[in-house]
């Protein structure tokens, strides 16, 4: 008899990470030198692929742009157009100049003391700043503030529907698809981050926009695979 459209399980979220982890290896994120590096990759990459932030990383180091009294001291459009290959360059500038301004005012430019608080009110903070939302909050929290704060973005939750695993309630929020991470593994930064990069890694990999089921080392346990085997 066909199992086509049938998993014998649904697997386990650490399960999951142990089945990428072995296939992968350990992908080493965030690409940074430091706390600064991972904010300014992480607002430039909102909407862009990681080969034209590092242009526009990279146009930044060469024109001396690289602290936050810097940013701050840049006029903001000689700053959009340093900017510019990470696309949406305007909005990315404000944001830039925002988040410098924010550190500079209410911490001394001291990103040490900003990080020492509490995870929550941290990002609580950080999404209270002109363009940090939920995704980017969460990149700063696990990759410059070493913070456990779980990172959703669109490929997580691809593979996850794909997989046939959701929050309990069934909606989509940001939220939800955190809180349900965060129930069901324990609160630790290094695992968050591996498994956040091993997902992306995967999805780019094999669970693309049109997934590449064959060879792919979660099949037996997808219920979208499982539509695939004959």
């Amino acid at each position: 008899m066909s199992t086509a459209g049938t998993v014998s399980k649904q697997p386990s979220l650490l399960s999951l990470y142990d089945t990428l982890l072995a296939e992968y290896g350990p992908r080493g994120w965030w690409p940074g030198d430091g706390p600064f590096d991972v904010i300014v990759g992480a607002i430039l990459t909102q909407a862009a692929s990681w080969k034209n932030v590092e242009l526009a990383l990279a146009n930044l180091k060469a024109a001396g742009c690289w602290s936050f009294p810097d940013i701050a001291d840049c006029p903001q459009d000689t700053l959009a157009e340093i900017v510019r290959p990470s696309g949406y360059f305007n909005a990315k500038a404000a944001k830039l100049k925002a988040f410098a301004a924010h550190v500079l005012g209410r911490h001394d430019g001291d990103l040490e003391r900003m990080f020492a608080r509490e995870t929550e009110p941290l990002r609580r903070e950080l999404l209270s700043i002109h363009g940090i939302g939920p995704e980017t909050a969460d990149d700063i929290l696990v990759y410059a503030a070493g913070k456990p704060s779980f990172v959703i973005d669109t490929y997580t939750i691809r593979i996850m529907e794909r997989l046939g695993i959701g929050p309990d309630d069934g909606k989509n929020r940001y939220g939800d698809w955190q809180q349900m991470f965060h129930r069901q593994l324990p609160l630790d930064v290094s695992l968050f981050n591996e498994f956040h990069a091993l997902l992306d890694h995967h999805a780019g990999r094999a669970c693309r926009k049109t997934p590449v089921c064959e060879g792919c080392c979660l099949l037996d346990v997808c219920v979208t695979g499982s539509n695939t085997k004959e």
